[in-house]
């Protein structure tokens, strides 16, 4: 791809990533690598492109765009590629000649099927990283599985530490998914950097499993369960780890979440905020896992308290004291968040649709605006991108007649 792209900004400015993706994995990925400058080119089907498309249509809708589409997919380019012709292969590898990395979550063995292996990138393609996200990682029993947020959810003991005893539940957010792509995308810019440290030679490659991750992240309780043999249960808005910390209702028919993390903090919630010195000097919550043994006993005392007070009064007693606390709020409550307001966290960005508002990415770089690109409508820059590689006018019609690429306007 063109390295002197004047609009390209950022610190992976002039790195061109081709993307093979639908849901939510490395879409992820490549948002993040598109939020930090990088060129994004997501090649999909003419037919409906990345299934995520259709999930739903609220987005400026009815008839509008998919929440998740629109979530994962900003700031790049959608070329519609069939690559099951001989012309959209032709030119998938066009673009990977001029591209720093290929990111991939299809099913298993599709790449390997169309001659986009590691191994087969590190011969045609040695300067691309390819970057292969998948459900089981190979080389198990549940390598051919395909894998969703929810079933590696399940199969990583993440469901089972979350919900309340004998109601497990997903997490909400789809956590495998996300996760799974922020590790790709970190992997990928450890690779770049690497490589300006150490160029020449074939490009390392990258596999990431959901499963892998999700095992990653159940780091506390595996290591809990691994030297104890005891598999916690959930506790719902509370932690097994530490105690008291938990959900509680208001006066005001609010929710306050207070959390405590060491002896010193247990003592101040007991003195200075409920007016229990009594649970403060008795030796049953002297140290955290005593107070974990005992936490029904804490929770009914922090919640009897909670209930004759608001929130308000609450949180302003708890900030006095140094205690965590936070209200528990529902996604409409967060939409129009104070917090985010004050802090100048919303952007325009534009739409096959027209423009919504959408949140800032997590990080706050000096002298770095994330570019906030627009979400791409199915093969929107298809045209352009075939112009990029060399291809002519009469090149891109003979392609279109073939049936190699999508119709010039989609969304």
């Amino acid at each position: 791809m063109p390295k002197d792209n004047p609009k390209a900004s950022g610190p992976l400015a002039g790195i061109t990533v081709v993307a093979l993706e639908q849901a939510v994995s490395a879409p992820m990925c490549t948002r993040v690598l598109a939020d930090f400058g990088a060129r994004v080119i997501k090649v999909e089907n003419p037919n409906g492109g990345d299934f995520a498309r259709d999930y739903d249509d609220v987005v400026l809708g009815p008839g509008g765009l998919a929440a998740h589409f629109v979530w994962a997919n900003r700031g790049k380019e959608s070329i519609a590629l069939d690559l099951k012709t001989p012309g959209g292969i032709d030119v998938l590898h066009r673009l990977l000649d001029r591209a720093d990395a290929l990111v991939s979550n299809l099913a298993p063995g599709a790449t390997a099927r169309m001659g986009l292996a590691p191994a087969d990138l590190a011969e045609r393609h040695p300067q691309v990283i390819p970057v292969e996200i998948d459900g089981y990682g190979s080389g198990g029993p549940l390598s051919h599985k395909r894998a969703y947020d929810l079933l590696v959810q399940a199969e990583s003991g993440a469901c089972a530490v979350t919900g309340h005893p004998g109601l497990p539940a997903k997490p909400g957010p789809p956590v495998a998914d996300i996760s799974t792509g922020l590790y790709a995308a970190l992997s990928v810019m450890a690779l770049f950097i690497g490589r300006l440290r150490q160029p020449g030679g074939a490009a390392p490659s990258v596999a990431v499993s959901l499963f892998d991750t999700m095992i990653d992240i159940m780091g506390y309780p595996l290591t809990y369960t691994q030297h104890s043999g005891v598999d916690q249960e959930p506790l719902g808005m509370s932690s097994p780890a530490v105690a008291p910390y938990g959900a509680f209702d208001t006066r005001d028919g609010q929710t306050v979440v207070l959390g405590t993390t060491n002896d010193r903090e247990w003592q101040r919630l007991a003195r200075e905020i409920i007016g229990r010195p009594d649970l403060a000097d008795d030796p049953r919550f002297a140290g955290n896992s005593d107070r974990c043994a005992h936490r029904e006993v804490l929770d009914d005392a922090i919640r009897t308290w909670c209930a004759q007070h608001d929130l308000a009064t609450i949180q302003q007693i708890a900030d006095e004291a140094g205690i965590g606390n936070s209200r528990f709020n529902r996604p409409s409550e967060v939409l129009a968040h104070q917090h985010l307001k004050d802090r100048d966290r919303w952007r325009q960005v534009a739409t096959p649709k027209g423009e919504i508002a959408a949140l800032l990415p997590p990080p706050v770089i000096s002298g770095y605006e994330m570019p906030m690109g627009a979400v791409p409508g199915l093969g929107e820059h298809t045209d352009h991108i075939l112009r990029d590689i060399g291809l002519s006018a009469e090149d891109i019609a003979a392609l279109r007649e073939q049936g190699a690429i999508g119709p010039t306007s989609q969304i």
